[in-house]
């Protein structure tokens, strides 16, 4: 198994960019007040989280109005459907490793080793 199958994409694994493109990738869009809502994060947070994702092409934010009032939608774009889709595959190989237990993961380094074996 490559070493990059373990890594995480930290863009995508922050808590809160992570609970955004998780509700995003079971809608078509999303409008902000919903997001807000479905994620508990503040206007702030959310708007900061938002423009991170637009800005590494991820999601796309449309702003109009509607009946008078601003509006903005959210919807994932064909990257952020790919980058989401493969975080979860990727904790899914981290979980399967660890359910295989120590036969599948790596040996510890002999200073691991050392420290495992002074402890008992």
């Amino acid at each position: 198994m490559a070493d990059d199958e373990l890594v995480l994409d930290r863009l995508v694994h922050e808590p809160g960019r992570l609970a955004i493109l998780t509700v995003l990738s079971a809608v078509a869009d999303a409008d902000f007040v919903f997001l807000q809502r479905t994620t508990g994060l503040t206007k702030g947070n959310l708007s900061s989280h938002l423009a991170k994702l637009e800005d590494a092409g991820l999601v796309t934010i449309e702003k109009r109005f509607v009946r008078k009032k601003p509006n903005t939608s959210v919807a994932l774009t064909a990257a952020g459907k790919r980058r989401i889709a493969r975080h979860w595959d990727q904790l899914e190989r981290l979980k399967a490793l660890a359910e295989a237990g120590p036969a599948a993961s790596p040996p510890p380094s002999a200073p691991a080793r050392r420290r495992a074996s002074a402890t008992r």
